[in-house]
């Protein structure tokens, strides 16, 4: 009978100085958690965390419509190829809807953007407006400097498209992949591009870093379409508070366990 007694004890005290131990590192480890990852550039957002790499990506694709759209106007007005007219027409649209998104995201997120081009970006514009209307000339100087921008541009939108956790940057990180990569395509479709020449222009030429240090967000962005709502639903719970959660769910699960079988045992 001492033995079932000794036993009966032993067990149930075992388990619950277990289960403190395990509340004790679930409270603990929340705050951790709750900031993984996070550096002192970034920012937790609705969308999720924010950093320099989202904040960069919206101020070069500011930068890349404050010279394209300019750029394809000038295929519109200068050239007498259709091709080269129709690739305007896609650049000027093309940023116009890029502009309005940047300058959503640009505000909810407090990001500060460029207002003109870059020296660089500025000698290109300079470049097609020198080069005789009409002629071969300037659709060849059209067509090689906005593909190869595009080029560099669309690697850069891979890299933050696949590294960021924030739902709302991945979404418009997306659409401007799509955007450049229908510009390359009617760039390349005028017959004028030299592939050769397409990764002559470094990034930090078609986009400078911008030395804007941008204010920390004061209030949680604004949803942006449904689409990053319903993605961000989807998203929402990190790693971390899952493995919490499950860790919780095991702690109570043996809570009411061994409560269920200390109330069990006979007393002798």
């Amino acid at each position: 009978m001492q033995r079932s007694v000794g036993r009966g004890l032993s067990v149930p005290l075992g388990m619950r100085i277990l289960l403190v131990a395990l509340l004790a590192l679930l409270v603990g480890a929340q705050p951790a958690f709750a900031q993984q990852d996070l550096g002192p550039d970034y920012v937790q957002t609705q969308f999720g965390p924010m950093g320099p790499a989202g904040r960069d990506l919206l101020q070069k694709v500011a930068l890349a419509g404050l010279w394209e759209g300019p750029a394809g106007r000038m295929g519109l007005d200068k050239s007498s190829n259709p091709k080269v007219q129709e690739a305007g027409r896609h650049l000027i649209e093309g940023h116009a809807d890029l502009d309005r998104r940047t300058v959503e995201l640009a505000r909810a997120f407090g990001v500060q953007l460029p207002t003109r081009p870059n020296e660089s970006q500025q000698g290109w514009l300079d470049e097609m407006t020198a080069a005789p209307a009409r002629t071969p000339e300037f659709d060849r100087v059209f067509a090689n400097r906005l593909r190869a921008a595009h080029g560099v541009v669309y690697k850069f939108l891979a890299t933050v498209r696949t590294g960021t956790r924030n739902t709302a940057i991945r979404d418009y990180a997306k659409v401007c992949m799509d955007t450049v990569l229908d510009h390359m395509t009617v760039l390349e479709a005028t017959g004028m591009v030299d592939f050769n020449d397409t990764e002559a222009i470094p990034l930090a030429l078609v986009a400078q870093p911008s030395s804007i240090a941008p204010p920390a967000p004061s209030l949680a962005p604004r949803p942006v379409t449904q689409n990053s709502l319903q993605q961000q639903q989807d998203d929402d719970i990190p790693d971390g508070a899952l493995g919490l959660g499950v860790l919780a769910l095991v702690v109570a699960g043996l809570w009411f366990w061994t409560s269920g079988r200390s109330s069990r045992r006979p007393h002798p």
